[in-house]
């Protein structure tokens, strides 16, 4: 049993009286090793699957970590206007207008790193548009700090690097694919989706002690159990025919209304739950399809349900952003891939298509019969749904959070 003595040493040191040290059995003081209470998680809203990862961070934290304080902060809400312009407007209008093009820069700046005039100039621009991220960063004194993009990333392993930043900086990689620009010198780890970025990482010289398989962190809702029954019946639903979630990103990107009255006529049998995301044109334009089918087809907005839908679905029809993917993964959701953006989005296709989880469609009609052909035989959608939990990571926000912790 402890001494008086002893348990009121305790108790000063509960109370903060001796911060810094702790307090050994045999009661003696000793510095504590410093443990990580504050953490920061940085994104940029160039498309919804970085902001989407750093919300599934601070929701893990808030539910299993109370003792970790998470911010999230979107670095374009604290950068000029001119910056968001080249850094978020410019792909956003690339990848929905021209993605070709952005598909030659993604291939381009994916080579190996370049000293020219034009690479030191990007390098300086970022520095002048990140001034108030570091006025942040100081502000908040984090322990750590986790970017789910690699543009924060190479600024701050630059301060790292510069020595004016001494706190650890961690990578999220959002994607099944490894860019160039997600691996800078200065960066304390990473957290990637599989063992094929674990293996690329290695061989661009990053030590194994710094990677960690965790998966692409997904909201708490996608790691829980949900009863196709109860879900259907929450919408609507009958849980006995087939059903489809189609879904096309945070913007509703790509939905077209000729294709879903085309698959609404095709199967007779077949239930169509859409999501519009925020594209609130496509889902009014939509209701007219709802009321010739009220009992086939459900229409929704942007949504904090999504897990639900996907339980109650027998296949999800999606853009590949590794966020979205991930998310069926965890669900065990066969998936038909559209309209990729090329670069990323392409190479997270290839990957799930690869490992058996998905088949791809590149127009109307091949969707119209590759859909056709997965809903008449069971079998392969089984397969895939195998194959799609052995690739899902649903706990990966919490194994990033258990890392640095």
């Amino acid at each position: 049993m402890r001494s008086a003595g002893l348990n009121r040493l305790q108790r000063l040191c509960d109370a903060g009286l001796f911060d810094g040290f702790e307090l050994s059995a045999a009661g003696q003081l000793f510095p504590s090793v410093r443990k990580t209470s504050r953490v920061l998680v940085l994104s940029v809203s160039a498309g919804a699957g970085h902001t989407r990862a750093a919300e599934a961070l601070v929701a893990h934290a808030q539910s299993e970590f109370p003792r970790l304080s998470v911010q999230h902060t979107d670095m374009m809400s604290v950068v000029p206007r001119w910056f968001r312009a080249i850094y978020r407007d410019l792909y956003l209008s690339l990848s929905a207008g021209l993605p070709e093009v952005w598909g030659w820069l993604y291939r381009k700046t994916g080579e190996s790193a370049s000293a020219s005039l034009s690479e030191r100039l990007r390098q300086r621009l970022q520095q002048l548009g990140a001034r108030q991220l570091f006025s942040e960063i100081e502000n908040y004194r984090p322990d750590a700090i986790i970017c789910t993009h690699f543009l924060p990333a190479e600024l701050l392993a630059a301060e790292r690097r510069a020595g004016r930043l001494d706190c650890p900086v961690w990578v999220q990689v959002t994607d099944f694919d490894l860019h160039r620009m997600w691996v800078h010198e200065g960066i304390s780890g990473y957290f990637v989706g599989s063992e094929e970025l674990a293996f690329r990482l290695r061989m661009q010289g990053v030590p194994d002690a710094q990677i960690e398989i965790s998966g692409i962190p997904v909201m708490p809702g996608f790691a829980a159990t949900h009863a196709r029954t109860q879900a259907a019946a929450a919408l609507g639903l009958d849980p006995g025919l087939a059903t489809v979630l189609m879904m096309s990103g945070g913007a509703g990107a790509g939905l077209q209304k000729e294709t879903i009255r085309m698959l609404l006529a095709q199967h007779r049998q077949l239930q169509l739950i859409v999501l519009a995301g925020r594209n609130d044109a496509l889902r009014q334009s939509l209701q007219e399809l709802v009321s010739l089918q009220p009992a086939r087809l459900r229409v929704f907005g942007f949504t904090d349900d999504v897990h639900r839908m996907m339980a109650c679905a027998d296949l999800a029809i999606t853009k590949p952003g590794g966020l979205s993917t991930s998310e069926c993964l965890a669900m065990g959701l066969p998936m038909l891939l559209v309209n990729p953006i090329p670069g990323q989005e392409e190479r997270n296709a290839a990957y799930l298509m690869q490992e058996g989880a998905a088949v791809r469609a590149d127009d109307p009609l091949t969707l119209q019969f590759r859909l056709q052909r997965l809903l008449g035989d069971p079998t392969q959608l089984a397969r895939m749904r195998e194959r799609a939990l052995a690739l899902a990571k649903p706990l990966a926000a919490k194994k990033v959070l258990q890392k640095i912790a």
